[in-house]
């Protein structure tokens, strides 16, 4: 992930301001505990969520990398996944309109050549580099030699 997504991302988190502001995303506002310190910030909770996300890492794993106990990393991941659904969902989860379908249709005519082609399919092999090793003989092809995990994506040209 890019640090400007990351940033917008944590941003658009701290920033929302619609009534009434859900608890999920009064989780990220950074505050004191009972001994007055000041708790984690929204880059740690938005971090530890990202890479619990990205290395399908239990939530214990950031004790040394965060200092963060299995509870909070929890709650981070939980109210993470939350605050982008209800900030992001309107506009990246929504079934395309007629007129997205007719533009992406056009742009891809012009730009590629194909007609009538709404996206791109991708498909491709990333190495598994932390994988639980009891696993490894179910991600493991004989061309490879090593586990991989099938990455497919289909993205429109704007993406």
């Amino acid at each position: 992930m890019s640090g400007q997504l990351f940033i917008r991302i944590c941003q658009g988190i701290i920033n929302y301001s619609q009534e009434p502001i859900s608890d999920y995303f009064l989780y990220f506002r950074q505050r004191r505990d009972a001994t007055g310190l000041l708790g984690f910030n929204v880059i740690q909770k938005c971090t530890s969520a990202i890479r619990q996300l990205a290395y399908c890492t239990a939530p214990d794993a950031f004790d040394e990398y965060l200092h963060m106990c299995q509870q909070t990393s929890y709650d981070c991941l939980n109210n993470f996944c939350k605050s982008v659904f209800h900030l992001y969902a309107n506009e990246y989860l929504r079934k395309p309109t007629p007129q997205d379908v007719q533009r992406l249709v056009n742009a891809h005519a012009e730009i590629h050549g194909f007609p009538g082609m709404l996206g791109s399919l991708d498909c491709m092999h990333w190495a598994w580099k932390n994988f639980p090793y009891r696993y490894k003989g179910h991600y493991t092809r004989g061309d490879h030699g090593y586990p991989t995990i099938m990455l497919e994506a289909v993205a429109s040209y704007d993406l």
